[in-house]
């Protein structure tokens, strides 16, 4: 795939990680190729950007090509060389994502036809990017239309074209304009503006103002500025312009503007600030210091507050490998470029072959489809609010926090997060808790519930919560990172209860191992299931692992295969196995079976040879929780796999439960796993 643009500074940086996203989701290994850079004594951001994904195992230096000397000495030999190059790769790597030159080093006319022969040459598809900065959607689309079709004059294929960087009143109007003007069957996005994506970091304020940070998390230095006050008037009139993740620039001996705008911070009730810029090379008084400044950086320099304002704001945002500008980027395309037509239009066959990494990020790709809303009960946790902060970014999901909404925001402020498109409840809410205890009441009636009592009860974070699931306020809820699984599970009993049909609620993990991803029940919530409850866990197995991607094959495990043992534990297993026969006829079953016999293909041809699911299982069912919880973490510490849970299942709407060691990745899947869960009620 062959991403370009026909003039510089069009945003394909951003186009290309969204498209690398996708290959990363599909393809077993995917390699980035820039056949015409500056210079090799200079790093090349973009390809340092698409390098450091995640999904990318190939070095800065294999994704190189040419130089532009090379393009203009010697045009020929440069064609051979970027085709060499990329043939290396085409040989290790089964997708390469190309990305054209910047438009640096040659005439417009003669660098577009460059880029167009090397795409007809290694016969990639082109993906045209078109900027709309300072075009109405009728420019931008004649640019687009003139573009297309010079690069099929020069014999290269552009598949799709994407206008960049419109404005978000002009988002219809492009759309329909770019469809317009190009060949039926060619595919056509539209992506707004990104502030966040194409305003300057923190660490490039300080450096275009020749600053010092004196104090301040270091980690923040990367955050985005996207707004420049200068803090030339009194403090009212300050507190009033900032906004969420302004840089603030104020003289440094304006100690009353300092001390207002620290405690701004420190409310919880103002907007949070990504630095504030102190001129005049005056250090902050110790008695300030101790108002407490948080993790918010402070940049002193030495330049006067006009010469700092004008430097500020003539900086060139870019994309940049930053987390806040990665997700940016990735929710930017997500919502707007139809991913999954290109791909089909590129021919591109999923891989057999499921990796972690392409687990996570077509899981990822499938909740920014149809986002759901998910309740966060436990909304002041450190680790919730990281979690929050990345899935708002990421465009995973619509989150509600629980909790004083001053306290969590101030909190998220001190530690730099932010959290902006947040919906923030109490659950004391006047006006909710009388609505979820008049609902609660009637739903545990027979049980002597009175209204007084529902009143306490559904104050409580987990019943509030669950409540929102339970009368439509979110799609799903999220909890455990401080409270136990008793205490997230007893409310969802109580108000969602379970499925038709389901005898027991119960869990699976979804394990990633390197090549494939594997479904284990249940290891979280069932201590000794019945044989009835086990059949059961196996069900709603496989119809979890339906939902995830995962064709059901289903391993009943024991400590004996097929009719070669006897004793309690392996008739449960044997009964378990005769009634999911029984009760699913149209589901792949085997037991009892051992592990080995279950994975192992020789294994399974010596003890079960006609066996449809020997030796190529998928959804593993364990006799107990003390089998189940020990095995899922053993294979995760021992094979490295990426255990991704527990997932409940059997309730009827999605309710998950973490362990109170989650770190914040687990949260962030657990969160995408309940959107998923969340999409598969409809």
């Amino acid at each position: 795939m062959y991403v370009t643009s026909s003039e510089g500074r069009s945003g394909k940086s951003t186009v290309a990680l969204g498209l690398l996203e996708a290959l990363v989701a599909t393809s077993e290994n995917v390699a980035v190729f820039r056949p015409i850079i500056d210079s090799r004594h200079e790093r090349d951001a973009a390809v340092e950007l698409l390098t450091s994904h995640p999904g990318i195992s190939q070095g800065y230096d294999e994704a190189l090509g040419v130089t532009y000397d090379l393009v203009n000495s010697n045009p020929e030999k440069a064609q051979e060389e970027i085709m060499r190059r990329y043939q290396e790769l085409r040989e290790k790597y089964q997708a390469v994502l190309v990305l054209g030159s910047d438009y640096n080093g040659l005439a417009n006319p003669t660098e577009l036809a460059f880029n167009a022969s090397v795409a007809a040459n290694i016969g990639a598809p082109v993906v045209l990017v078109v900027s709309s900065r300072r075009r109405d959607p009728q420019q931008a689309a004649t640019v687009a239309q003139i573009a297309f079709h010079e690069f099929a004059q020069n014999h290269a294929t552009p598949v799709a074209v994407v206008i960049n960087r419109a404005a978000d009143e002009d988002l219809p109007a492009t759309r329909e304009e770019i469809a317009k003007v190009l060949p039926e069957g060619v595919i056509t996005a539209a992506l707004p503006e990104s502030d966040i994506v194409y305003s300057p970091s923190v660490n490039a304020i300080k450096d275009a103002v020749n600053g010092t940070v004196v104090q301040g998390a270091p980690e923040l230095l990367e955050r985005v500025a996207l707004d420049i006050v200068v803090a030339a008037m009194g403090l009212p009139n300050v507190l009033k312009n900032l906004h969420e993740s302004s840089t603030v620039i104020a003289p440094g001996d304006r100690h009353d503007l300092i001390q207002g705008i620290l405690m701004s911070q420190q409310s919880g009730t103002f907007p949070s600030l990504s630095s504030l810029v102190l001129t005049g090379g005056y250090d902050l008084p110790e008695e300030i210091k101790a108002l407490g400044t948080g993790d918010l950086p402070i940049i002193v320099t030495e330049e006067n507050t006009f010469e700092a304002a004008v430097a500020a704001s003539n900086i060139d945002g870019k994309l940049t490998s930053t987390p806040q500008k990665i997700d940016a980027a990735r929710r930017l395309v997500a919502e707007n470029f139809a991913m999954t037509d290109l791909i089909s239009a590129l021919n591109l066959a999923k891989s057999d072959v499921v990796t972690p990494m392409m687990f996570q990020f077509d899981l990822i790709a499938r909740a920014q489809g149809e986002k759901k809303t998910i309740v966060l009960p436990e909304g002041d946790e450190p680790r919730i609010i990281a979690a929050a902060e990345a899935i708002l970014s990421r465009g995973v999901a619509n989150l509600v926090l629980l909790g004083d909404e001053t306290a969590i925001r101030q909190k998220a402020a001190q530690l730099g997060h932010d959290i902006a498109e947040a919906r923030i409840v109490s659950p004391h809410d006047e006006e909710l808790v009388e609505k979820f205890a008049e609902e609660f009441a009637r739903l545990r009636a027979k049980k002597g519930v009175t209204l007084d009592q529902a009143r306490d009860a559904v104050q409580d974070v987990s019943y509030f919560g669950t409540m929102m699931v339970h009368m439509g306020y979110a799609d799903g809820m999220v909890s455990g990172a401080v409270n136990s699984t008793a205490h997230t599970i007893r409310p969802a009993l109580q108000i969602i209860k379970t499925k038709p049909g389901a005898k027991v609620v119960s869990s699976v993990f979804l394990m990633a191992l390197e090549d494939r991803v594997l479904v284990y029940g249940d290891c979280a919530v069932n201590p000794d299931p019945t044989a009835e409850q086990l059949a059961d866990i196996a069900a709603q197995s496989a119809a979890t692992a339906e939902q995830f991607g995962v064709d059901p094959r289903i391993a009943m495990l024991s400590y004996s295969t097929g009719t070669s043992g006897s004793g309690a534990d392996v008739d449960k297993v044997r009964e378990a196995t005769a009634l999911v026969k029984e009760n699913h006829p149209d589901l792949n079953v085997e037991g009892p079976i051992q592990y080995d016999a279950a994975v192992d293909a020789s294994v399974a041809k010596t003890k079960l040879p006609d066996s449809a699911v020997a030796g190529r299982a998928t959804v593993f069912v364990f006799p107990d929780l003390n089998t189940g919880n020990n095995t899922y973490k053993a294979v995760q510490r021992s094979a490295g796999a990426i255990a991704i849970g527990p997932v409940l299942q059997g309730l009827n709407k999605p309710v998950n439960d973490l362990s109170r060691g989650a770190l914040v990745e687990d949260i962030i899947n657990t969160v995408v796993i309940t959107a998923i869960q969340a999409q598969n009620q409809n």
